[in-house]
């Protein structure tokens, strides 16, 4: 089939979650509405403020006045992910593009990105080129859990790629109607498919403040991940239970032969001890990792929504102004 030819200056919605970005938005918003404004005259910029507990609403009070800016306000933090999936569900536009509202997303990538959609890409993720400004311990664990998230054959995530991207329609109606609650929104964007381009870049320095990630939060994402995405875990310790059940036969029948061939006494309170030790630590951390999952299962059961709207304010720009004198 061939697809339908796509407009050169598409209706764009941009989805930019925010959580105690006062001090950065001002510029931020300056900059992505004037690179909108020039890509298209159909535009929205819906910014998600995921229960900020700065100067967040006041920051946005002058820009929802203005056409083209939105603000939708959560009821608390409830998280990137949770945020992303509001600004994502309200969302019209035919192009959707995803940006932080830090200012390390360049706004120079969005007409490239764009162009790389006119040539038919349904889906353009920006991927990091390095990683040299980040610490050894975060490199190490990001190696770590791209190996073991992609270890799913039929669902592979780009590796360095963020949330920084620019989605086709269709990708966002497959987006919309998934319907879990634990939402790793990186494995997400890969499982439902489509043709994905990769654009490497630099993220730029932060405007001001600091990440709000920390390394609890970034190690809780990553166990969402993993435990969304793959069985892995659950895989290998059932290879480790196989071990340790083949070692302690094997160690077993050993100490039977030693006792009947050589006459050697059985070994005795010593060994049972470090053995029951051993062996209980193994079983609990198998636990812990049935637990993940299990958790995640009754997290979906109770069927409690992703997010919860405390305010809404502005409009979207997305019909032309000479359409809607008319």
């Amino acid at each position: 089939m061939t697809p339908a030819p796509r407009s050169p200056r598409p209706a764009i919605s941009c989805v930019m979650p925010a959580f105690n970005e006062a001090e950065n938005l001002p510029l931020v918003l300056a900059d992505v509405t004037q690179q909108l404004a020039a890509l298209t005259d159909r535009w929205e910029l819906i910014v998600v403020d995921d229960g900020s507990l700065d100067a967040t609403p006041a920051a946005m009070r002058p820009w929802v006045a203005k056409p083209g800016v939105r603000y939708v306000r959560l009821s608390r933090n409830f998280g990137k992910e949770a945020a992303l999936t509001a600004g994502i569900d309200r969302a019209e536009g035919e192009v959707v593009l995803l940006m932080d509202a830090d200012g390390q997303h360049p706004t120079t990538l969005l007409p490239r990105m764009l162009d790389t959609w006119l040539a038919g890409a349904d889906m353009v993720c920006a991927a990091r080129s390095s990683r040299a400004d980040e610490s050894w311990r975060k490199r190490v664990g990001t190696r770590l859990f791209y190996r073991l998230v992609n270890s799913n054959p039929s669902v592979q995530i780009p590796v360095n790629a963020g949330d920084f991207r620019l989605m086709d329609r269709r990708v966002v109606d497959a987006l919309k109607s998934l319907p879990e609650r634990n939402r790793f929104m990186k494995g997400l964007y890969a499982w439902v498919g489509f043709r994905t381009e990769i654009i490497d870049y630099l993220p730029s320095e932060r405007l001001s403040g600091h990440s709000s990630f920390s390394m609890k939060g970034l190690t809780r994402l990553a166990f969402t991940g993993v435990t969304a995405f793959t069985n892995l875990p659950l895989r290998l310790w059932s290879g480790v239970g196989a071990l340790v059940a083949l070692g302690a036969i094997t160690f077993g029948t050993w100490i039977i032969i030693d006792h009947f061939v050589n006459g050697s006494d059985v070994p005795g309170w010593a060994t049972l001890v470090v053995g029951l030790s051993f062996f209980s630590g193994v079983q609990l951390l198998s636990i812990g990792i049935l637990g993940e999952y299990v958790g995640r299962i009754f997290d979906e059961v109770k069927q409690r929504p992703v997010y919860i709207i405390g305010a809404e304010a502005g409009r979207g720009a997305l019909t032309p102004p000479t359409d809607a004198a008319a």
